[in-house]
Formats: C-alpha cells, structure tokens, sequence
C-alpha cells in the first residue's frame, strides 16, 4: 500500500519504520531533515513537504505534536489538497476533539475518508508493533487501514463512528496516566517522609496492587529519576489534560482532579522541566516536601 507519514519523532519514526517493515512503500515528511534521512535508509521515500510525501498515496498518516503542527502540515503544508480523492487520511496524534470535527468536515469536502486513531503505548511498545489503537469512523475506512494498523499494533479498538469520539477516548485515557503519575508521586513523598526508601516502595507496589504497564513503567522512572531522554515529555502530558479538559467543558463534565493536576504540571514548567519525561512530575510532590 502507498502510505504518506508525516511526523518522525519519538513514536512516529518507529511506527513508519514498522510499516516499511510490513512490506508498505512509504513517502515520509518531517519537519527537520535528520530522522527522513534516516528512514530513507530503511527504504522510504524522503519528501521535502507535506505535499510532496501526499501525492499518490492512498493512506495518509499523521503524528504530530498538536493540533498547530497537524493543521500546518496538513492544510498549510498542502497535504490534504494534495491526497486524491478517496484516500484515506488516519490521524494518530492525540489532538482535541475539535480539531477531529473540524477535519472530518474539511474531507468530507474533498471526498477524502478521516479516521481519528490515537495509541496507547510508549517508544518501546511502538518498536515493537505493539500499540493499541484507538479508533473512529467511517467503517470502510477502517476496513482500510486494518492491515496497515496491523502493522503497528496489537489491537485497535474501534470506539465509534465519528472521529472525536476516539480522541475523547484517548484524552480520557491521558488522563488517567496523569492521575497515575500524580497519586504515584505523592505517595512515594509520603513514603519518604517517614524514612521508607522509595525504589523499595515503588517495586513493592508496582508489583503488587499496581501490578499494570503504567505504574510499572512510570514507577520506575520515578525510582530510578531517570527523566531523560524523554519517552513522553512532561509538557506534551500537559497539553493532554488541557485537551481533556476542554472536551470535558463541552460535555458538562466536571474533572476537578484533571484541574489539580493541570496546575501541577503548570508548577513542573515554571520549575523549567517541560522538556523532561512526563515521570518527572514526581517532582513536584517532593519540591512541596521539602524533599528536593
């Protein structure tokens, strides 16, 4: 299949290079040059735009930081103009659920096919092929990209017909991670407080009542404090419980914890530490400590 992939970052240049993998032809854009360069290597076809890597192709990827990289690439940067009429367009960024609206009627317009598909998983579940995959929309369209999810995850979940429907389910998603991070931190805090060691802590924990991916893998960087080099950095977990929030709004949904930890993630980037790994939260909790 001919698939355009824009977005080679941390979870995007593993997902393309499983494609390739598969068997897939892949036209790939980045914004900087360096990982197109090294996906070429693997056998895809560099693009120097969007437009560019759009042309011909009957899938169209896209994982980008936010809605502003999305909405460049796809609608500045030419791409969406450039697809032919029928392809489909699999948007596996987590972005707001009105940027999914939006999109879904801008191809509709352009008798192209939308499919919000966030994932579950970080870099080392992306090496691996092993997302899961969150999905909505039309249901030809996902009768497509089956085979080219299959090459990047171990399931896709379909959550509805109506794209926003699975960004609402990953920002809820995020959240919950947030909420992991944030209750993992204050305890381990607390935990400290009274002389317990808290690598000890954190294992006995996440081996025990915790015993899930989330706690296990976050856990461990917070044991560990190994916050760089970031798998998800702390600023884009952020922009997530923003986005929750703001779908939660429009659904009168009350998220009062989602406000807590918005604020302290706000405390982590006034601290300067946005560009770290989204563990790195755990610090708050122990700067209120007195801890650090």
């Amino acid at each position: 299949m001919k698939i355009a992939f824009l977005g080679l970052g941390t979870m995007g240049f593993p997902m393309a290079a499983n494609l390739l993998k598969a068997g897939h032809s892949v036209s790939a854009w980045n914004r900087s040059p360096a990982p197109v360069d090294r996906l070429a290597s693997l056998g895809a076809k560099p693009a120097a735009t969007p437009a560019e890597a759009a042309q011909d192709a009957e899938v169209l990827i896209s994982m980008l930081a936010d809605d502003a990289a999305t909405r460049f690439a796809l609608l500045d940067g030419g791409a969406l103009d450039a697809l032919p009429r029928a392809a489909v367009h699999a948007n596996m960024a987590t972005v707001s659920v009105d940027l999914a609206c939006e999109f879904a009627r801008l191809h509709r317009a352009r008798g192209l096919h939308y499919v919000a598909a966030p994932v579950l998983g970080r870099v080392n579940v992306a090496e691996a092929g092993q997302l899961n995959i969150l999905a909505a929309g039309p249901d030809d369209a996902l009768v497509i990209l089956q085979p080219v999810f299959g090459a990047m995850g171990q399931k896709t979940w379909r959550v509805g017909e109506r794209p926003e429907q699975a960004n609402a389910a990953k920002l809820a998603a995020n959240f919950m991670i947030a909420a992991a991070i944030g209750a993992m931190s204050e305890a381990v805090a607390l935990a400290q407080g009274h002389g317990v060691d808290a690598a000890q802590f954190l294992d006995m924990i996440t081996s025990t009542a915790f015993a899930a991916p989330v706690y296990k893998g976050y856990g461990k960087a917070i044991a560990d404090r190994q916050f760089e080099p970031a798998g998800f950095r702390l600023e884009l977990g952020l922009k997530d419980v923003r986005l929750a929030l703001d779908a939660a709004a429009q659904v009168n949904v009350p998220m009062s914890l989602a406000s807590v930890l918005r604020d302290a993630h706000i405390e982590s980037l006034a601290h300067h530490e946005g560009h770290l790994d989204w563990a790195a939260l755990s610090r708050t909790a122990a700067r209120r400590a007195g801890q650090i």
